[in-house]
């Protein structure tokens, strides 16, 4: 009975070893200098996220807006060059946020700091990623409205145009052939040529909308890449604990056994003794008796 309470008591000792070791013991202030710059770092990417990337992302759709509607060529330039230098800037900045974020995802962990860790970097990257769809959402609906100007442009130069070859100059695979035929067939000579140029801009513009998507787009499947990764490694982690957990039940559950069957031996033991020594008296007994009578005879 006291090797099975001592076996359960060092159990349940081994438990509170295990989850104690969560637990900053002597390095606890040093765990609190990591988390300070944990939080730091958090409240340092969130703001850039508030303060740069979601006015950058209101900015490029303004800048959008005025390359649409601009009819002063000297203003379309100058608009298209600062839209393409925010563009070059906000990428720069998303992949940084991105790196930033990564790297705060890579400090989590199974234990309680790690946890903590993990939970801040998820929210942190929630809003991140609400940021970006945004980004995508207003690029979307440009390539959108750069490809219907496009179309009416070109319509100007050839009103009969049929849907290839409307395709064809929106995705530009032949579109200068099919604009350079429009346009030695058209009386309207000098309002066509003004519209192939703007469709040559409008073209240039879709094709920059298409890269940023694209970056974009790989920046998500980065992102999660990296999740799932943490997530495999975390339930290896995890998979190894249970197991552990489970041969260390089944070791005790043996150890338990043993000492029943331990027990149950020793008092058989007792029992055949006691029969023994009944014998014994029995035997004693009769000898008793029967030796006197057979002096007497």
């Amino acid at each position: 009975m006291d090797r099975l309470a001592a076996s359960r008591a060092q159990r349940a000792g081994n438990a509170d070893q295990i989850e104690l070791g969560n637990i900053p013991g002597n390095g606890a202030a040093q765990n609190g200098e990591d988390m300070s710059g944990f939080y730091n770092e958090i409240g340092s990417v969130r703001d850039a996220i508030r303060s740069q990337l979601v006015p950058s992302v209101q900015r490029i759709g303004d800048l959008h807006s005025r390359t649409l509607n601009s009819t002063d060529e000297a203003a379309l330039k100058r608009d298209t060059a600062n839209l393409d230098a925010l563009v070059t800037e906000t990428s720069s900045l998303t992949n940084q946020l991105k790196k930033r974020i990564q790297d705060l995802e890579r400090q989590g962990g199974s234990d309680g700091l790690g946890l903590v860790r993990r939970q801040q970097a998820a929210a942190l990257k929630s809003e991140f990623r609400e940021a970006v769809e945004n980004y995508q959402r207003v690029e979307q609906q440009y390539r959108q409205r750069y490809r219907e100007r496009m179309e009416r442009q070109f319509r100007i130069v050839k009103p009969d145009a049929t849907p290839e070859e409307v395709q064809a100059v929106l995705e530009d695979g032949q579109g200068g052939q099919v604009f350079a035929q429009a346009l030695r067939n058209t009386t309207r000579y000098g309002e066509s040529r003004a519209a192939y140029r703007e469709v040559q801009e409008r073209h240039e513009e879709v094709q920059r909308i298409e890269k940023t998507l694209t970056e974009l787009a790989q920046l998500f499947n980065d992102m999660s890449i990296l999740v799932e990764e943490q997530d495999e490694g975390i339930n290896v982690i995890n998979t190894n604990a249970a197991e552990a957990n489970r041969d260390t039940e089944k070791a005790v559950q043996q150890v338990d056994k043993a000492v029943v069957s331990a027990r149950r031996a020793r008092r058989m033991r007792w029992i055949c003794f006691g029969i023994i020594v009944v014998i014994l008296i029995i035997i004693a007994i009769i000898l008793a008796i029967e030796i006197p009578k057979n002096k007497s005879n």
